[in-house]
């Protein structure tokens, strides 16, 4: 038994003043002025919500276990309030195959503190010239991406849209015409153009996603946006949205909070993949936001190793760690630096659930999958405390509020701030 006291509990879309009772892995009963029972959790002053559900991240386990594995990915993902993180498929093996999938369940199975729900590939081996059988792995599996790479070709993708609109599973797409890279790998703007650096066109990303709503909307796909990055993509799914489409999308935090006059050196912790954008589109995403059109925050967690990222700008790896800063970042940039409601982004940090069928709310009968928050405390990031393997951030040694206290999974606490 566990009692959570005198909480601001987020549920139904606001902040309540309540207690909560959990036996074995449920929530079982909510009300105020609960008597205390078994463990007690004080809450006073503090947020308690249903655990952030992450439907983007990379656990590079199995095929690339020396930049992270699943045992310290999801502990990262606990520490930064994650109750639910789903994988994406860039791995070896890739899981293109029932087989391939179930080797990764597998190990999912013996090594995670929290929920895993990972995504299979679009096409085998992720080389964009075989759909995978859709069919045969959908049961396992919460969708489809070939994240890391763009679905290059219409044809292709509206075969995969099609199969998407018969079978109803989600395809969540990587936007990138690789035929717009010209070698770029920062965003082709202010940045780029004083420092020397080559650039990527926001084309790049916004040009597929218009062609894919297009093949999602004519065959009835459920079709999600991965971390979306430029207004005019915002604005197409913003389109589609109001035309009633199937289509979602994600939302970084460090695209919430950065853009391409933050980076302050030629060091790979600027590096990722959508890169930093113009003002500009730091000012669409944050408008997204406040009218619904993003659906949700993804961390988009990519740890690399120290030689991977030590390359500067031009050549090192692409991505950046996310787990362990994701709240306090969004917290900072969002309700700190834009007077954003925090039932705002709380719902922003669940709401993948709808997405992927899983519960995002807290009540009766749900399992206790619960994260308690200090929104009081302000603190420098420190990259040395992360639990992830990945070490390389923008935000080392910036100042935040926001901290995760608990984390609760199945009424078990998976991750206590000390």
């Amino acid at each position: 038994m566990l009692t959570i006291k005198n909480g601001k509990v987020f549920m139904g879309g606001r902040l309540v003043n309540t207690d909560i009772y959990i036996e074995n892995d449920k929530i079982t009963k909510i009300a105020p002025g609960l008597e205390e029972k078994g463990e007690v959790i004080d809450a006073s002053g503090k947020i308690v919500s249903h655990g952030f559900i992450d439907m983007h991240v990379h656990l590079r386990e199995p095929g690339f276990e020396h930049k992270e594995t699943i045992k310290t990915g999801t502990a990262a993902a606990a520490k930064g309030g994650f109750t639910t993180i789903c994988p994406m498929p860039n791995l070896n093996p890739v899981p293109d195959t029932v087989a391939n999938v179930q080797y990764q369940l597998d190990l999912i199975e013996k090594d995670a503190c929290i929920n895993v729900f990972p995504f299979a590939a679009i096409t085998m081996g992720e080389k964009g010239k075989e759909i995978v059988n859709m069919i045969d792995i959908a049961p396992y599996v919460v969708g489809f991406s070939d994240d890391g790479k763009g679905i290059q070709t219409k044809e292709m993708m509206d075969k995969v849209m099609m199969i998407a609109g018969e079978t109803g599973v989600l395809v969540s797409a990587h936007c990138e015409d690789e035929a717009l890279l010209n070698g770029g790998y920062i965003h082709d703007g202010i940045y780029a153009k004083v420092n020397g650096h080559r650039g990527i066109v926001s084309e790049c990303e916004y040009g597929q996603v218009i062609r894919d709503i297009a093949l999602a909307e004519k065959y009835g796909a459920r079709y999600h946006v991965c971390h979306i990055s430029a207004k005019e993509s915002i604005e197409a799914v913003r389109a589609a949205k109001a035309k009633g489409s199937f289509v979602t999308c994600e939302v970084t935090p460090h695209h919430i909070a950065l853009c391409d006059t933050d980076i302050t050196e030629d060091h790979g912790r600027f590096k990722m993949n959508p890169p930093l954008r113009d003002a500009s589109d730091r000012e669409a995403i944050l408008n997204g936001i406040l009218d619904g059109t993003i659906d949700c925050i993804a961390t988009d967690h990519a740890p690399h190793s120290v030689s991977d990222k030590s390359k500067g700008l031009a050549n090192s790896a692409m991505g950046i760690v996310g787990s362990e800063t994701a709240f306090a970042v969004s917290y900072t940039a969002l309700c700190m630096e834009h007077n954003i409601p925090v039932e705002t982004l709380l719902e922003l940090m669940t709401n993948a659930g709808k997405i992927i069928g899983v519960e995002y709310d807290i009540k009766e009968g749900a399992q206790a999958d619960i994260v308690i928050l200090d929104t009081e405390e302000t603190y420098k990031i420190d990259s040395e405390t992360f639990v992830s393997m990945g070490k390389c951030t923008p935000f080392d040694g910036m100042e935040v509020k926001g901290r995760v206290l608990n984390t609760i999974l199945a009424g078990k606490e998976v991750y206590k701030y000390e």
